[in-house]
């Protein structure tokens, strides 16, 4: 039988900078039959200091987190970046420590939103209707270490009216990367020039993505290159193809 019970994993960016992802997520799930609960003390999973070497830092940052959710039966997250450094990062962070076993704990009980839709609730077809071209961003961390690629788009498959247009790399980075955004400005922003430019030769109206770092980098991007793309988070068109949020005037 599915999981019927899940906390959320919202993660920093989409609380701070997307909370229309998390409440779309949330929606998401409970029209699945989902019961959802928001674990409030958590905060970040230590993703930024982890991947700049501090990791003593990281693990400070990380422990809130594994206080946060240890009483989760299944944790589920519209990020993964976040979904990976919790899954396959915890583990190793925490290794030889008196916090290992609650983080093979934790990592063993989270997943990323449309792996969790299509590998755990075993959901065939999204339905809905959404009309309009979109093309699919895989974020490295999502496709790289979680395996991710068809998850996202079985989804979107199954909306009427929507159109997948493929790029020619769309595993390739858009150069966002986190803090190697910020160590090497000008190869993340070509990187994300380029990410832009395949997108729009697809003709697509729509960039989507599962990570709101990627969404972050592309979007600020396309506002300075004057681009009429638009991204946006696969949890975000989904809801909106059901009408469980209204799309934005």
């Amino acid at each position: 039988m599915p999981l019927r019970r899940v906390s959320l994993f919202v993660t920093c960016l989409v609380d701070l900078l997307y909370p229309q992802v998390g409440e779309a997520t949330v929606r998401l799930l409970r029209a699945q039959g989902v019961e959802v609960d928001f674990p409030a003390s958590q905060t970040c999973c230590g993703q930024p200091a982890f991947n700049s070497g501090f990791e003593e830092d990281a693990r400070r940052v990380a422990r809130n987190l594994l206080d946060a959710l240890e009483d989760a039966e299944t944790v589920v997250s519209p990020s993964g970046s976040c979904t990976t450094m919790v899954r396959h990062f915890y583990p190793k962070l925490f290794r030889e420590t008196k916090d290992e076993a609650r983080a093979r704990s934790l990592a063993a009980k989270t997943y990323e939103l449309t792996e969790f839709l299509v590998d755990i609730l075993r959901v065939e077809a999204w339905g809905g209707r959404w009309d309009g071209a979109v093309t699919y961003h895989d974020s490295c961390h999502g496709l790289r270490e979680l395996g991710l690629s068809g998850q996202g788009r079985k989804l979107l498959g199954g909306i009427e009216g929507l159109r997948l247009v493929e790029m020619d790399r769309p595993e390739s980075c858009c150069g966002f990367g986190g803090t190697f955004a910020v160590r090497l400005p000008d190869v993340a922003t070509a990187m994300a020039d380029d990410k832009v430019s395949q997108a729009e030769a697809t003709g697509a109206e729509v960039l989507v993505a599962g990570d709101s770092g990627c969404l972050m980098h592309l979007e600020g991007r396309t506002s300075r290159l004057g681009s009429s793309l638009r991204p946006m988070h696969v949890a975000t068109l989904l809801a909106e193809a059901r009408g469980l949020v209204r799309p934005p005037s």
